[in-house]
């Protein structure tokens, strides 16, 4: 990943897509040169590719979410989280929202994604997820900066559990502080971090 945020295939989407004016016959084009990226990318790290999800994504992403938050659904004994009990639909309303990006393996197949809107200026991280195949590996990292470089010199804030140790560490390795802490049951409890 660089650490310019227009260097980045989706940083650069990203400005195309914002420049453009309603004018729909210039999406092919910027989809073309994003692949074009995304194949120079790929072959430079032979392991990954991260772009703007599109709708016909989102069936896919939401399969992988499903997969990749069993284990937080293990921490509570409880399957009735609301990562495993969204709906496309539920999805398709966070994509017209903000954005979400999908990181595809070598094959093409899903391995990762993120979500971010932002609300006076405040950017809004949420539903950083990895396959478990790919856990370990770095690829929430490398997701999590990209989502940073698409929107740049703002305040970041996500939440996660307090039973999600591992995410805990892995937000303040990154720079990221708690600064709020709200019990929604006897079991759950959500810790806030900002950045």
């Amino acid at each position: 990943m660089q650490s310019v945020p227009d260097a980045s295939p989706v940083g650069q989407l990203y400005v195309l897509l914002q420049h453009q004016s309603g004018n729909d016959e210039r999406r092919p084009r910027a989809k073309a040169e994003l692949s074009q990226r995304n194949e120079m990318e790929m072959e430079a790290t032979n392991e990954y590719r991260i772009w703007k999800a599109g709708m016909e994504d989102l069936p896919k992403i939401l399969q992988l979410q499903y997969l990749a938050y069993q284990n937080q659904a293990a921490l509570f004994s409880n399957r009735n989280i609301p990562p495993l009990t969204q709906t496309l639909d539920e999805v398709i309303e966070e994509y017209h929202k903000g954005i979400i990006l999908k990181m595809v393996n070598e094959d093409g197949m899903a391995i990762g994604s993120i979500r971010a809107w932002e609300m006076e200026g405040t950017v809004h991280i949420g539903k950083l997820m990895v396959h478990p195949d790919y856990w370990h590996h770095g690829f929430g990292t490398k997701l999590l900066n990209e989502i940073e470089l698409l929107f740049p010199r703002k305040r970041y804030e996500l939440f996660t559990s307090t039973r999600s140790v591992d995410n805990i560490r892995l937000y303040q390795r990154l720079g990221y502080r708690e600064f709020d802490r709200k019990r929604v049951d006897e079991e759950l409890e959500f810790v806030y971090m900002e950045k």
